[in-house]
């Protein structure tokens, strides 16, 4: 599904990513993980477009999409959520799933030349269409409070929402579970592996160990923008690069 080989991000003389090199399996759930400042959530700005690399390639199903923009990928089945959350606050939370379906719509003058009844019916079936996937991460029946108004916890859910409205292959996960309560954080692997279970591949980045070694399949470990190792979740926990680099420290 996923192909990263090689890519390097330098920023002046600071070498944000240097040589990252990993595969994702499609139907994987893989975690990307490493201490902060590892450059974890550089690598999910090459990969989506966010920012160009200085070097490498990123392909998505065989295609190479260094030099794309985000939209451009987003059309190849990309999508992502950000660590920080970005969502329209001023919208209902209807409106900011609906906005993620734009993908598929035929806008502009395509739209003007339809029927009104085709054009009526393709709203009505959008309308529905995020309404389900508004159920599918516990939101349902929230759909016209104001996305701002939301607990944290929701934030987070209807940021996934809208992502899934791209009706994605691949979706990035920046720290999902980042300000989460433990039982929220239990809600969300359930849900994660129910997207894992309906085709959805996904690529993590998260320090809930809980969860990264609970769900992921595979695991891939940075430390000052190099992998220092990758493997099965009992391989990793064991590994002494890792735990002198990331989860001794997060022991403590």
């Amino acid at each position: 599904m996923l192909e990263v080989n090689g890519l390097s991000k330098a920023f002046g003389g600071v070498q944000a990513v240097h040589n990252v090199s990993f595969e994702v399996a499609a139907g994987e759930i893989v975690g990307l993980i490493g201490p902060n400042g590892a450059g974890k959530t550089t690598c999910f700005n090459l990969i989506s477009g966010l920012l160009p690399p200085s070097s490498g390639v990123v392909r998505l199903s065989g295609k190479n999409m260094v030099g794309l923009p985000p939209y451009r990928r987003a059309g190849l089945g990309l999508a992502r959520t950000f660590q920080n959350i970005q969502l329209f606050g001023g919208m209902t939370v209807l409106d900011n799933v609906l906005t993620g379906f734009h993908l598929h719509q035929q806008v502009g003058v395509l739209m003007a030349l339809l029927p009104l009844s085709k054009v009526k019916r393709a709203q009505s079936e959008n309308r529905q269409q995020a309404l389900d996937l508004l159920d599918l991460v516990g939101l349902g029946g929230k759909e016209d409070e104001p996305a701002e108004s939301l607990a944290y916890g929701d934030q987070r859910r209807l940021e996934i929402a809208r992502a899934l409205a791209q009706a994605p292959a691949l979706l990035l996960m920046d720290e999902p579970a980042a300000g989460l309560n433990p039982r929220e954080t239990e809600d969300l692997m359930a849900l994660m592996e129910k997207l894992r279970s309906r085709g959805i591949t996904l690529l993590v980045i998260e320090h809930d160990m809980t969860l990264v070694m609970g769900l992921c399949h595979r695991i891939v470990v940075l430390d000052h923008g190099q992998v220092i190792a990758a493997g099965i979740p009992q391989d990793i926990r064991r590994d002494p690069r890792v735990v002198e680099a990331y989860l001794g420290r997060e022991e403590e």
